[in-house]
């Protein structure tokens, strides 16, 4: 069963890589008193993810500060040095959090999970996007088919909000 608007975030460690090396970020923490987007991409590096779904983000993050978003954060079942690398590649910045899912619990915690095994991915993180109100989820925007992006944008989002 998938995450619903009305659920709680589950309390699940990401793992991110900063400046001082490794650290948990716990998801419900992470959420917790803020306005937060969280979207997923199936995997770093893929070529719609960094086509086009982190520069929906990356171009939008202004407007998603000024509709009272305290915090972007893209997932991915990867490593969290790949999402460094990722980040770094794509000139992220600081304008969006990228916290791996190394192990996929957020994704099997939310239920939304996508079967890569058939492309050599294993199991991944779907294509969404949703926006978390002081822990709770308020918007969930799943693509049906992960190789598109159309509800799961930023301007999708926005236009929602």
């Amino acid at each position: 069963m998938s995450i619903s608007v009305g659920d709680k975030i589950p309390s699940i460690n990401f793992k991110q890589l900063g400046d001082d090396g490794l650290k948990d970020v716990v998801a419900e923490e992470y959420c917790k008193g803020r306005k937060v987007v969280i979207f997923a991409v199936p995997g770093a590096f893929t070529p719609t993810c960094s086509a086009q779904h982190l520069p929906s983000f990356q171009n939008n993050a202004e407007a998603l500060r000024s509709k009272g978003v305290d915090a972007i954060a893209c997932v991915s079942v990867n490593d969290a040095f790949v999402m460094q690398a990722w980040g770094q590649s794509q000139n992220v910045g600081d304008d969006i959090d990228l916290l791996a899912d190394g192990n996929g619990d957020f994704a099997r915690a939310t239920g939304l999970t996508l079967d890569g095994t058939g492309f050599g991915l294993g199991e991944r993180t779907t294509r969404f996007s949703m926006l978390i109100e002081d822990g709770v989820v308020t918007q969930l925007n799943v693509e049906e088919n992960p190789g598109e992006l159309n509800v799961s944008s930023a301007e999708h989002l926005i236009a929602n909000l």
